[in-house]
């Protein structure tokens, strides 16, 4: 009840504050910003660009900053407001790179347009991570400006190569920049708000995340002519064993996150689905609901366990020429808890052909730190901010992707991810996050500003 309690002051003395800021003003700085970051093109490892932008808007508030990088092109800023230290520093990341794009597929703006139309906002970029980006970026600014006492530092980081190159960004920054970052606590990508329908049903919380993993299917077998088909080719065997570890369904194993998660969505969903969520829970019904999962919410269906696909087929090299070998790399997503050894033998085991061998590697290896507290001060913290701002439940989830949480995680520090809210419906019209084209609501940039001001004054502010 103590902390409770405190937590409440906190969070109104920050309302008290937020009551004497002219948000209006605020959202179209905001707005400003964020168009100006989606118009740096940042997907072909020039993140030194938006690095630069960034310092400036920075240093026009007398905010210090350094810019330390392992490739000039490829820089990454970092900013800190000071507080009395008597709690370790809160750290506030947002990624500064993105991922490619094809130019052609954007069909009515362009892709650093940062175009706002019809109450979006289009451009690469901008949900994934440049929405962070600008709200970590102008919380920092508004804490100098409004002076509010913090009992922590705040650290304000842009990161680069987060889409797949870390040992630019985090991977740098952790080894050789670690005593200029380490913080008690990290909030950075993954988590949000999701609307369906013109309303917000709910808010997630990232707490832990699947880890990237890989490995490839060889199939082998005899080489010949085409005009004299044999049983041993290699991409029969091979086909059968992609179909086989494609449509098996790996053990399912719930922990504290993804369990609370479907709980708390049988609590707050349509009565059809919320049954499915609760037959999860029983082994009797359990196969059903997965297998409903499995073909209409794949991403609930990776949640329960850790998740295959074949994504890349490579065989043979003339028409007429039967190949020897022929093989398939599988994008593995691992449960963190995974014993990959032990899970490579039951692949083995459903393959069940000894013309087909399953090889691990293939994929970097990254940290596996245990997932972070659902009941942690610091969670029930970002709760409150999402409730006060989006008046929704608000529920703890697993990224099936990587975030480069990971790293700062394995350092042993609790980090929980957070984001803006964005249209169930975008993703299956191609509106999404590394999808052909991106774009996000104008009044999610805004509620996604508010949060984090509220989220990091309840965590980092004076008692």
């Amino acid at each position: 009840m103590k902390s409770a309690r405190l937590l409440f002051a906190v969070a109104l003395a920050a309302s008290c504050q937020a009551q004497q800021m002219d948000w209006n003003k605020i959202d179209a700085e905001g707005l400003h910003h964020l168009q100006a970051l989606v118009q740096i093109d940042s997907s072909n490892g020039m993140e030194t660009r938006v690095v630069e932008y960034v310092k400036k808007a920075l240093d026009a508030e007398g905010i210090p900053s350094i810019i330390v990088a392992k490739d000039p092109n490829r820089a990454n800023l970092i900013a800190r407001i000071k507080g009395n230290g008597s709690k370790k520093p809160l750290l506030i990341m947002g990624h500064s790179d993105t991922v490619k794009v094809d130019p052609a597929k954007w069909i009515n703006f362009g892709p650093f347009s940062g175009t706002l139309s019809g109450g979006y906002i289009y451009g690469r970029g901008v949900i994934d991570d440049k929405s962070d980006l600008f709200a970590a970026m102008m919380t920092t600014i508004l804490l100098k400006r409004t002076g509010v006492k913090l009992d922590r530092d705040v650290i304000f980081v842009s990161e680069s190569g987060e889409e797949g190159a870390s040992g630019f960004g985090i991977g740098y920054l952790v080894s050789e920049h670690w005593p200029q970052i380490e913080p008690g606590v990290c909030l950075a990508e993954a988590g949000g708000v999701t609307r369906r329908g013109s309303r917000a049903v709910f808010a997630t919380i990232e707490t832990t995340e699947k880890v990237p993993r890989g490995a490839r299917l060889v199939a082998t077998g005899v080489s010949g002519h085409g005009s004299r088909p044999m049983r041993s080719n290699a991409i029969v065997h091979l086909s059968r064993a992609v179909e086989k570890i494609a449509m098996w369904d790996p053990p399912m194993r719930l922990n504290d996150t993804t369990r609370t998660y479907f709980e708390k969505l049988a609590q707050i969903s349509e009565p059809a689905e919320a049954q499915r969520f609760r037959d999860l829970l029983n082994p009797a019904k359990s196969a059903e609901a997965r297998e409903y999962f499995a073909e209409h919410e794949p991403a609930f269906y990776s949640m329960l366990h850790t998740s295959i696909s074949p994504n890349i087929i490579q065989g043979g090299y003339q028409t007429n020429v039967i190949p020897s070998e022929a093989t398939a790399t599988l994008d593995i997503r691992a449960l963190p808890d995974e014993d990959m050894n032990a899970f490579y033998a039951l692949m083995k085991n459903v393959i069940n052909d000894p013309a087909v061998q399953v090889v691990p590697g293939g994929r970097a290896e990254r940290p596996i730190p245990p997932p972070s507290s659902i009941t942690s001060e610091e969670y029930h913290a970002l709760e409150g901010a999402f409730q006060k701002v989006y008046n929704v439940p608000v529920l703890p989830l697993m990224q099936t992707g990587a975030t480069d949480m990971a790293q700062v995680r394995a350092k042993g520090v609790p980090c929980y991810g957070i984001g803006p809210m964005v249209d169930e419906e975008d993703g299956p019209r191609g509106f999404g996050i590394h999808s052909d084209q991106e774009r996000l609501l104008e009044e999610a940039a805004y509620k996604h500003l508010r949060l984090f001001w509220e989220a990091v004054t309840a965590i980092a502010a004076a008692r």
